[in-house]
């Protein structure tokens, strides 16, 4: 039991011997890495860890790490720090390093060595290794000139890479690759007058300058002189262009003007066919209008013929009434005389009686003649009352027809206008222009059927004076002359009665009358002579009806 004791009691110790020992060993063991690696010195030497790791014991080692990541080291050299080119001219330039420790034993070595803990910081690194940078920069540089640093970069990069990679290389790095990120002439304002490369580079930098601006001065011009002889061949093209387009307008427009000419003329044609048609049945319509007129007329005049005949036949019964009325009072009055001679030669035997007979003659006369005049009173207002009723009712028949006719004129009128209308307006244009043409001749000719048209009226207006004379009534005839002997003397005076209700007896009225035609005469035969119509005026043209008018 007490061995068990002392057994586990040893296992206990070793087990925490062995723990201390582990914890000991991982506090002190260092590691290696990709990114990282490290030299130890001290106790045993120089020990250089890439991939595994290392015991470092206080006091006796000593470690140094490195940095195995590359390096990105960018240099600068611009204004008056620019590199100087073969041709002596000056160059800004921004280039960029990419470095890092070679991975090999020594090369750590030697970057432990001669860098230390600078691998850490790229800054420190750069400014450590800048100025080897900026000698290869110089010396590539100088072995070009500024343009063949534009056109060969690839050139300048490799003698950069060649020229700063041995110097690397004592240091443990080597340069994985160049990178010309900027490359740009130094502004002159940099470059000094005093100094014998800057006056060379100068010098040759206004050369190079003026002699760009002169051709640019010359590109310019002749650049300037191009387009415009450009745009003056562009004008004359564009004024040819213009020109032929106004020719084609012109003559399009000179197409299209004797076409719109073409057809105006066909379209005249067709308006003055229309025309020519509106006018013919306007002048239809005239005529049948002016028959129409003529056969109203004629229907009126014949009405009021008949109607005068049936005036003139009721005057002749009235005046045959009135003879009978006369004969049978001259009867009577004969009787009475008869009975008044019988009654004479038996005078002597019955004086009294004839007194009597006698007083009932004069009695029986007056009863007579008041008789007559009272007949005749009766007749002549029947036959007046007769005369204003049939003129009224023959009045009001002319103006029903004449109603009825002018409105069926009106119609017919209507009907007629509203297919002339249309072309009313244009017609009278062209008649306007039509008489306008007329020679003197037609203008003449046209003068004298427009008097032929007028002259039956004219002939009417100058024979009217004839027209009063429209019937003699011959009332009663006792005697030739008033109080001339053996004319029966007293109420046996003359009565004459003329129906044109002039003043005079009936040769005076029939004189007048005459007189008032052959006023009007020679005018009429004028008109009829100037027409044409005849030598001789109206006795030519109506010889048997003039003359028996006019008594030749």
């Amino acid at each position: 039991m007490e061995f068990l004791t002392v057994n586990l009691a040893l296992v206990g110790i070793i087990g925490i011997a062995v723990l201390a020992i582990g914890m000991i060993f991982a506090r002190l063991y260092r590691r290696a890495s990709k990114e990282r690696a490290f030299v130890r010195t001290g106790l045993g030497g120089q020990k250089v860890v890439m991939d595994g790791g290392a015991i470092k014991l206080p006091v006796f080692h000593e470690i140094i790490l490195v940095n195995m990541n590359t390096l990105k080291l960018e240099v600068i050299r611009h204004s008056k720090d620019s590199l100087f080119t073969k041709d002596r001219m000056r160059v800004d330039v921004v280039v960029t390093f990419f470095v890092r420790v070679i991975p090999t034993v020594e090369g750590i070595a030697n970057a432990a060595q001669t860098l230390g803990q600078r691998t850490l910081d790229p800054g420190a690194l750069s400014q450590l290794v800048e100025d080897k940078f900026v000698d290869a920069l110089r010396a590539a540089a100088v072995s070009m000139t500024m343009q063949e640093l534009l056109d060969k970069r690839q050139n300048f990069i490799q003698g950069v890479q060649n020229a700063a990679s041995e110097d690397l290389l004592k240091n443990g790095l080597e340069l994985e690759s160049v990178s010309l990120t900027r490359i740009d002439q130094t502004a002159m304002q940099y470059f000094d007058p005093n100094n014998a490369f800057d006056a060379e580079g100068l010098t040759r930098l206004t050369e190079q300058t003026q002699k760009r601006a002169r051709e640019r001065n010359e590109i310019e011009r002749d650049t300037a002189v191009a387009i415009s002889m450009k745009n003056f061949e562009t004008a004359q093209q564009q004024l040819s262009i213009d020109r032929d387009k106004r020719f084609a307008e012109l003559k399009q427009g000179q197409e299209v003007a004797a076409r719109e000419a073409e057809q105006s003329a066909i379209v005249a044609n067709v308006q003055a066919e229309k025309h020519r048609e509106a006018e013919l049945v306007r002048i239809e319509a005239e005529r049948k209008i002016k028959e129409f007129d003529v056969a109203r007329d004629q229907a009126v005049q014949q009405r009021q013929i008949e109607a005068g005949r049936e005036v003139e036949v009721m005057k002749i019964d009235q005046q045959r009434a009135m003879q009978m009325a006369d004969q049978a009072r001259a009867i009577a009055i004969a009787q009475k005389s008869e009975e008044q001679s019988h009654a004479e030669a038996r005078a002597n035997e019955a004086r009294a009686a004839a007194v009597k007979a006698a007083q009932a003659v004069i009695t029986a006369e007056e009863v007579a003649t008041a008789d007559r005049d009272k007949q005749v009173a009766l007749v002549l207002a029947a036959q007046e009352a007769e005369k204003q009723a049939i003129s009224i009712r023959v009045a009001a028949l002319a103006d029903k027809d004449a109603a009825e006719s002018r409105a069926e004129a009106i119609r017919t009128l209507a009907k007629a206008n509203r297919d002339n209308y249309e072309v009313e307006a244009i017609g009278k244009q062209l008649i306007n222009e039509a008489i306008n043409t007329l020679s003197d001749a037609q203008v003449a000719l046209q003068v004298k059927l427009a008097l032929i048209g007028a002259l039956p009226k004219i002939i009417e207006e100058s024979v009217k004076p004839m027209q009063k004379i429209d019937g003699i009534r011959i009332v009663q005839v006792e005697g030739l002359n008033a109080g001339s002997p053996g004319g029966g003397g007293g109420k046996g005076a003359d009565s004459v009665t003329a129906g044109g209700g002039g003043g005079g007896n009936l040769a005076e009225q029939a004189v007048d009358a005459a007189l008032r035609y052959r006023a009007y005469a020679p005018v009429v035969d004028q008109l009829i002579k100037d027409v044409g119509l005849g030598d001789r005026g109206l006795a030519g043209l109506v010889p048997s009806t003039v003359g028996q008018a006019t008594g030749r």
